[in-house]
């Protein structure tokens, strides 16, 4: 299974745009388009800045990898 983000999403979400997060971060809108299309994955830590900047938990970047059922 491959790894996902849900950092487009989020920022769609929120009607913000990568650019804004590139410069929030202070990373190249390259680096943040090639999360966004899920590329190439952040590191963890990149994960909790940018759930800070996004005011969310870290949980919602992340795709859930099973379906649970009860």
């Amino acid at each position: 299974m491959e790894a996902t983000n849900r950092i487009k999403a989020v920022l769609a979400e929120k009607r913000l745009t990568s650019k804004w997060l590139s410069l929030r971060l202070g990373k190249s809108e390259n680096t943040i388009s090639r999360w966004c299309s899920n590329k190439v994955q952040p590191t963890l830590d990149n994960l909790y800045e940018v759930a800070e900047i996004l005011d969310i938990e870290v949980r919602c970047l992340i795709a859930p990898t099973k379906q649970t059922t009860f």
